[in-house]
Parts: structure tokens; sequence; C-alpha cells
């Protein structure tokens, strides 16, 4: 029996140049590992500028989850694991879904397909080393952090932000702009923040403005 296949499609908000993920590339290789393993082909896609950090926020992916689990078709695939999950614990809530609604999980970049008992072994074996990663990493990092604290290091992320929207939050500041305005103005231009967000608040405008006090001074000499 020919299998049917779901390709799924998304570009995050945190890549919206879609560099090396772009829908068309993705399209492009569903298509060719369809005709591959002899499947039909149905693609879906998220579309651009949606996150890959919650499940429940990308619509389209939970109703073919739910398609899959009335078993309208035979699998799911993705070019990437990223495409579907940046979580791991998303990924292992994918993969016993898929296993109780007895689908398949086809990811290009891990060269896994849970139809075949080898690709199901090497879905759990990488679901479990990346589990064990991450607990890895967070462990370090936070004797990292601890050192560093224990040392009197004043801990955060540091600012990013070009001198030119340091200046424009300035030039509006002192112009009589509320913060609230400057961050509203700056969302409307996705002018991105110093941690690479699209999202701002007075709050963010206010610490801007905290840091860049010889700056202010060049602006009003």
């Amino acid at each position: 029996m020919t299998q049917r296949l779901i390709g799924y499609t998304r570009v995050s908000k945190e890549n919206l140049t879609g560099r090396g993920v772009s829908l068309d590339e993705q399209s492009e290789w569903l298509i060719q590992e369809a005709k591959r393993k002899d499947a039909t082909l149905e693609i879906v896609s998220e579309g651009d500028g949606v996150s890959g950090k919650k499940l429940s926020n990308r619509p389209v992916l939970m109703q073919t989850l739910a398609r899959l689990d009335k078993g309208e078709a035979d699998g799911l695939m993705v070019k990437k694991l990223d495409r579907l999950s940046r979580s791991v614990a998303d990924f292992l809530y994918l993969l016993e879904r898929s296993r109780k609604g007895k689908w398949a999980l086809v990811i290009g970049d891990l060269d896994i397909d849970t139809s075949t008992p080898l690709g199901e072994a090497m879905a759990t074996v990488s679901a479990t080393f990346a589990q064990l990663e991450r607990a890895k990493i967070a462990e370090r990092t936070k004797d990292a952090l601890a050192h560093k604290k224990a040392q009197g290091v004043t801990l955060g992320r540091p600012v990013k932000l070009s001198e030119e929207v340091v200046l424009m939050i300035n030039h509006l500041r002192l112009q009589g702009a509320t913060l609230t305005r400057i961050a509203e103005e700056f969302n409307s231009r996705s002018i991105p923040t110093a941690h690479g967000g699209y999202k701002w608040h007075a709050s963010t405008v206010k610490k801007v403005l905290e840091r860049s006090e010889p700056i202010k001074e060049r602006l009003t000499a």
C-alpha cells in the first residue's frame, strides 16, 4: 500500500530571511523525499514568521496532528527537526503521540523514519541523547553562572543595539516622546531589540536610555 505523507513547513520569526530553511527549499526537499519513498504527499505550511517555541501556537500543525490521529494520513514529514520542534519535551510528546496514533514521523536531518523498526529505535535514541545533552548544558550553565556570581560579576546579557538605534531612541525621548510611544514606533518598524526579538516595551526603552548616558550628553551638548 502506498504511504500517505503530510509534509510540514515553517519559517520562524527569528529567521525571516529564511536562509537555509525557506519554505520553497523545504517543499522541494519534501517532494523529492516523497518520490524516493514512492509515497503520496500533501504539503501544509504554517507560513513565515511563526515561532517554534510552542506547539499550541501553531494551528496548522495542531490540525495536522488531529488528522493523523484520525488516520487521514500515514505519517508527518519535515526536512529538519527544528521545523517541527525545538523542545526535547515537545519532540518526546510528538514521538509518543505518533506511537499511539500509529502514524510515522519522518525527520530528514536525523534520517529518522519511525515507520520502520530501525527508525523507531533511532528516534528513541536521538530523543534520549537530546534530553541528556540538554540536562548537561543546563548543569554547565548553572555552574558557570554560580562561579561568576561568586567572583562578583554582574550577570546579564549585553546590549547589542547599533549606535544608530540608540541615537534614535535618545532623539525621540528628547523630542518628548513617551517610553510607550517609542516602543510602539519601533514595533511598527520591526526593529529588533538588543536580544534579537521584535517586541519592544516601555521598560525595554528605559533600559537602553539608562545605559546610554554618554550618548545623551552628546545630543544635548
